[in-house]
């Protein structure tokens, strides 16, 4: 029985620095794809060394430029990737066992090891991270959301064990902008869905993040990281409900 083919499309933007360990964890599937949003490094070069399927254009958001990826794949199953991630050995051998399967099975959730400052984070609500990136071409498209863009698939959906490596956040000057930009689409999209924005949220949804992570769901085992963390994650929450919170006043005043 012949197996089925992989296209693993992947979307960069300035990734000369990971992007190498991502293409060389998939040198193995029958095809690689890579979108870039108009880099100024070396990415394109870098890129050119694995595969000649590039495209070069402009950034139209996470799920736009994800799903035009998808629309170049040939494979008969496509894995999506972010220039920050690699697939382990274990979860290739995985995949190609579900390559050389036939079975009702439209899509598979990936558990998700975050690398944060070059260790694995195992607790806080960080671990297993579930992430929807395998599954049939043409059964799945990536859906835009105010922060973060998700993938629905059409038919039946498992989850894997094996984990796929994610080196997120270069720096604590990368997260903090980052938490800046997602907070600011949340609290929109906070607002968006009717919800209040009292000046009680700031002080104790923060505070609820950080209890959450660091104590219920054991953050403080993970040392110094786990710590560190939580304070960025409560962080993110003041800042999505101060900018929800200043933008309800600014309405009401008019």
């Amino acid at each position: 029985m012949t197996r089925a083919r992989l296209s693993v499309a992947i979307i960069a933007w300035n990734e000369e620095d990971r992007l190498r360990p991502c293409l060389e964890s998939i040198q193995w599937a029958d095809e690689i794809l890579v979108v870039d949003a108009e880099s100024t490094d070396k990415t394109v070069p870098l890129a050119r060394e694995f595969t000649e399927r590039i495209w070069t254009r402009p950034w139209p958001g996470f799920a736009a430029q994800k799903n035009f990826a998808l629309d170049q794949a040939t494979g008969d199953w496509v894995l999506s990737l972010d220039a920050d991630e690699r697939v382990t050995p274990a979860l290739r051998e995985r995949i190609l066992r579900v390559l050389e399967q036939d079975s009702p099975t439209m899509g598979y959730r990936l558990p998700r090891q975050n690398i944060f400052w070059g260790a694995w984070v195992r607790h806080g609500g960080l671990y297993p991270d579930y992430q929807l990136r395998l599954f049939r071409r043409g059964a799945g498209r990536f859906v835009a959301n105010a922060v973060h863009e998700s993938v629905q698939v059409g038919g039946p959906v498992e989850r894997l064990r094996e984990p796929l490596l994610h080196h997120s956040y270069r720096s604590l000057e990368a997260f903090a902008e980052r938490s800046n930009r997602y907070s600011t689409l949340a609290a929109q999209d906070w607002l968006a869905r009717g919800r209040p924005a009292r000046l009680a949220d700031l002080i104790f949804r923060p505070l609820g993040r950080f209890v959450s992570m660091y104590i219920m769901r054991l953050g403080f085992l993970d040392g110094w990281r786990g710590f560190v963390l939580a304070v960025l994650y409560a962080d993110y929450v003041f800042l999505r409900m101060a900018k929800a919170w200043e933008a309800r006043r600014r309405s009401d005043t008019g």
